[in-house]
């Protein structure tokens, strides 16, 4: 539905489906968006959300930006790790484990496995 909106709003025939929004969003333009303009959006819902808000916002604006998306899809995938590497664009492996370093984070509970 959202995505439909979009599309009809923007005037989406073809193209990026991600685009360049001036004029207080009156203005939907054909080019992309580049990777400052996701980074700074990514930092803006994560700071909107409320997410980490145990920090200072200084903080928590610099822990979240457009590589958080990368390493978030990267993370939990339960798929081949060249499929991973191929789908981000890395040109090593050792690169994707980089982005896929938080995939077992929770598999083991410390406090269950200590008997608490």
């Amino acid at each position: 539905m959202a995505l439909e909106t979009w599309l009809t709003f923007a005037r989406v025939a073809h193209g990026p489906l991600f685009r360049r929004v001036a004029g207080r969003g009156k203005f939907v333009g054909p080019d992309r968006l580049n990777d400052q303009e996701v980074a700074r959006l990514v930092k803006k819902a994560a700071l909107a959300a409320g997410v980490r808000g145990n920090l200072p916002e200084g903080e928590r604006a610099q822990k979240f930006a457009g590589h958080s998306l990368r390493a978030g899809l990267a993370s939990p995938a339960e798929v081949d790790e060249r499929h991973v590497q191929k789908q981000l664009g890395h040109a090593s492996a050792e690169m994707t484990r980089k982005y896929r370093r938080r995939r077992d984070r929770f598999r083991v509970n410390l406090t269950k496995a200590a008997g608490l």
